[in-house]
């Protein structure tokens, strides 16, 4: 077991390794290396030229992918979380017919939705604007689900029965009491929104046309796809991809502490 596990990891970690070492060469290394092999540690050469290239537009992909991954996964953590405990703990007409559909929408593949999407924005004029991104992204059915499942074993009804009897509204219930408890759940939420919007790709694909909206992974796409007729972009993308990894390690590392605490914050008075 520890084997396979050890090469399952392996083959996880190889794309980076690669990425690591490739960044270091220049267009030449790259016929005359190995593909694991150090190049001449030409790293800092080709990171100014990635900020260089094209008026610095690679600064505004990534201004782009930290607004639409950071804002629309925080956002979206919020909405999904606030949806899962509705259908968790309140009871209103048409909840379960509301999860059922919920449900549903977990098993329609998102590139399935690009289509009416763009024809959705294309009917509201927001085609090739960050809202045309922005806004599909902060819906997640998966996320609704994980949330309902989480509130409903974090949550005890008791303490929400105390809220309510002390005189707490169900707005405030839910940010000062079931919002903490729910934490972890939230984080989790929050991690594979930012995960996924990071690594968007096909609907800023369909939706935008101009470079300055671009994000990190559409504009290196476009960037690899001239590599064929020029080059040296190869150096370029390659030290684009590296940094593209850089804010997805951060956010485990930072967010993997929420993990182990607040599963009771929140329930004392």
């Amino acid at each position: 077991m520890h084997a396979l596990l050890g090469i399952a990891a392996l083959y996880s970690v190889l794309p980076l390794i690669w990425l690591l070492t490739s960044a270091t060469k220049s267009v030449g290394d790259f016929s005359t290396t190995g593909a694991f092999e150090l190049g001449d540690w030409n790293l800092w050469t080709n990171l100014g030229d990635l900020f260089a290239e094209e008026d610095g537009v690679f600064l505004s992909w990534i201004r782009n992918s930290l607004l639409y991954a950071g804002l629309g996964s925080v956002l979206g953590a919020l909405i999904c979380a606030a949806c899962g405990y509705a259908i968790a703990k309140l009871d209103f007409p048409g909840r379960r017919a509301l999860f059922a559909v919920t449900l549903a929408g977990v098993l329609v593949p998102t590139t399935a939705l690009a289509l009416p999407l763009y024809l959705l924005a294309s009917e509201l004029r927001v085609v090739n604007t960050f809202w045309a991104v922005f806004i599909p992204l902060l819906t997640n059915p998966f996320g609704v689900y994980l949330a309902r499942a989480y509130a409903e074993a974090a949550v005890p009804d008791e303490v929400l029965e105390a809220a309510r009897m002390d005189g707490s509204n169900e707005l405030r219930t839910f940010f000062t009491i079931a919002l903490p408890m729910m934490r972890p759940g939230v984080v989790t939420i929050l991690l594979f929104q930012f995960v996924g919007i990071w690594n968007n790709f096909f609907l800023p694909l369909v939706m935008l046309t101009d470079p300055d909206l671009f994000p990190m992974t559409l504009g290196l796409f476009q960037w690899s796809a001239r590599v064929s007729q020029f080059p040296q972009y190869t150096p370029l993308v390659v030290a684009g991809s590296l940094l593209a990894v850089v804010p997805l390690l951060l956010a485990f590392v930072v967010l993997q502490r929420q993990w182990r605490s607040g599963l009771a914050a929140g329930s004392v008075k």
